[in-house]
This record gives C-alpha cells, structure tokens and sequence, in this order.
C-alpha cells in the first residue's frame, strides 16, 4: 500500500501558531517573543507549545506526521501551501520555510523518540 502525504496534516499541526486559534493571551505573548528565525527559540517555541500537542496524537498519527514532513523536506517542497493559508501570531515571516520544517522534524523525532520528555 502507498503511503499518501497529506500537507495540510502540516498545516493542522501548526494551527496552535495561526490567529484563527482561539485567544489564548499567553500563547500569543510566548509566540510573539520569538524569532522564528533563530532555530534555538524556534526549538523552545516548539517544545512549550507542540510537544504536549503532539503527545496527545496516537502513536500512528505521531509517526505519519513524522513521515510526512520527512517526505514533503525530501521532495524539496518550499512549504508554501502551509504558510501562505495561516495567518501566525509570528512577528517576523519565516525566512527559511524548508529550514523551519526541518527543525520542526527534529523536535518531533525527538518527542517521538522519548528524548526530553516532560509529559
């Protein structure tokens, strides 16, 4: 069976970063202080705001996230399709979208690996 990679799985998995979240003041303030930029605050955006998330997917759900972001970062994809259908709560456009994502990866294989777990 072929696996189908779905972007818009991306896109849900970052709605906790998109205004159309409900109004959590907190999570905008924690959102708005980091550069997006510097993958050192994105990895702390990510650990305070997607790992309890991303905990909360089933182990199937968190491996296909795994897997499709893989996928879409090995097809060279510019990750247009995520960025430009959310409006984010960052301060700065992402620069480096492919460079976003892999970071993104990262913290996900890391979560997913047990690595850091705080939950």
């Amino acid at each position: 069976m072929k696996n189908l990679y779905e972007i818009v799985d991306i896109k849900n998995l970052l709605f906790v970063f998109d205004i159309e979240n409900a109004p959590d003041v907190e999570r905008e303030r924690l959102i708005v202080e980091k550069n997006v930029n510097d993958s050192r605050q994105l990895i702390e955006l990510f650990d305070t705001l997607l790992k309890p998330e991303f905990y909360e997917y089933t182990d199937a759900e968190q491996e296909s996230l795994i897997n499709t972001l893989d996928h879409f970062l090995k097809v060279d994809d510019n990750f247009d399709r995520v960025f430009n259908r959310m409006t984010t709560y960052f301060d700065d456009d992402v620069t480096d979208r492919p460079g976003f994502m892999k970071v993104l990866l990262e913290c996900l294989t890391k979560y997913r690996n047990g690595k850091d777990s705080g939950y």
